[in-house]
């Protein structure tokens, strides 16, 4: 899994599918989960989406 912001939601796509060479999943994350402690994987900003295969 991969936990993204929308800027970096494509990088994390292409991640998916060159290293499981599967369609990756892209799930928004609700308001209820908004309050993570975990960031963007790439830039540290709040994550919007997670992205897994």
């Amino acid at each position: 899994m991969i936990y993204c912001c929308t800027e970096h939601v494509e990088l994390a796509m292409d991640v998916i599918v060159d290293e499981y060479e599967v369609a990756p999943n892209l799930k928004k994350i609700e308001e209820s989960e908004e309050n993570l402690s975990t960031t963007c994987e790439y830039c540290g900003n709040k994550p919007m989406y997670i992205v897994s295969n």
